[in-house]
């Protein structure tokens, strides 16, 4: 067919009695531009010889593929195997290298109902920060509740995440950022850590509720629950009752899951919210500070260090001289 961009005059056609129109609803793939078709003796000799040879090549092209996808089908288990193995030799050498790069060693899966961390460190955080303090976990029959305490910012949600982490990657076959580990099996891993998925539905202290209402119902002596600061999305008195009335429920269970509990509701202990159990232990994260601590906010120390015991304080306000230099010069100004 001869091609033109728009289409012959009449009086055109008629000295080139030859030409006959044949289509004009033919564009280019952005569909902006019309090209006109015309046939004259030569081209319907060609189309009377090869025929609309296009299609032709288009259903060929169909008919290659019909039988390539029917002849693969009939090995097609074979061909899943062997995407399956590539698939999970690639995560095999993936989770090789970081173990090589990062010193991860390999952790002990053991029946028992324990889990002994020697120094364990975060997988993401400690890649970018210049020093990763790491820290140590111990839990076992007695002391199944571990409550963590301590000022914003000193790394108590970056711990409990870890140990987290560390326990799930024990799980998959990996190696696991610590110096020893040794992970009793595990059935499920429940976090109840603040979600930021909020919906027109439910807000996050609706969403939090929910997620500590499946740990406190299918939680097993096998399992791991972290809960990370639950309670502090109402009021401070309702807050204290849900967490405290969370952390009875543990200690009453006949065979209570591992539990890791970051708060900043620290009057549950003041108050004697709590039962007195062996199942729960206390520890904090350690600062540094001068005797005259309320007047020096800027010599505070975050030690990043688990410690032993729980603290009272939150130092809110160093944070916010940490977070944002116009903080500390209104405060400055104060």
């Amino acid at each position: 067919m001869c091609i033109f961009e728009e289409k012959l005059d009449e009086r055109i056609l008629e000295e080139l009695q030859d030409y006959e129109f044949a289509v004009s609803w033919f564009s280019d793939e952005d569909g902006d531009v019309k090209r006109f078709y015309y046939r004259n003796a030569k081209t319907r000799e060609l189309d009377s010889l090869l025929g609309d040879i296009y299609h032709k090549i288009l259903d060929m092209e169909r008919a290659i593929t019909r039988d390539l996808v029917s002849h693969i089908l009939e090995f097609s288990m074979h061909l899943l195997k062997g995407i399956n193995f590539a698939a999970e030799l690639d995560c095999f050498l993936s989770l090789a290298l970081v173990a090589r790069q990062n010193n991860y060693v390999r952790p002990i899966l053991t029946a028992e109902a324990v889990l002994d961390i020697r120094n364990g460190r975060h997988v993401l955080q400690e890649m970018t920060v210049d020093t990763f303090i790491p820290n140590d976990t111990k839990i076992i029959d007695q002391g199944n509740v571990h409550i963590i305490t301590g000022p914003n910012y000193s790394g108590k949600s970056i711990y409990i995440k870890q140990v987290a982490l560390i326990v799930f990657l024990a799980h998959i076959g990996s190696f696991v950022p610590a110096d020893a580990a040794k992970v009793g099996l595990t059935d499920r891993i429940f976090c109840a850590m603040g979600s930021k998925l909020m919906t027109a539905e439910q807000s996050t202290f609706m969403i939090d509720l929910h997620q500590v209402g499946m740990m406190l119902r299918h939680a097993t002596s096998r399992s791991l629950c972290l809960l990370d600061e639950f309670g502090k999305g109402t009021l401070t008195e309702d807050g204290i009752g849900l967490l405290g009335g969370t952390i009875d429920h543990f200690i009453s269970m006949y065979a209570p899951p591992k539990v890791l509990i970051c708060t900043h509701l620290t009057q549950i202990f003041v108050d004697s919210h709590l039962s007195q159990s062996d199942k729960v232990k206390y520890y904090t994260m350690s600062v540094l500070r001068p005797d005259n601590s309320n007047e020096a906010l800027e010599e505070i120390v975050f030690l990043y260090r688990l410690v032993p015991g729980h603290t009272l304080l939150s130092y809110g306000l160093h944070c916010a001289l940490l977070a944002d230099d116009n903080t500390r010069f209104k405060y400055a100004k104060n």
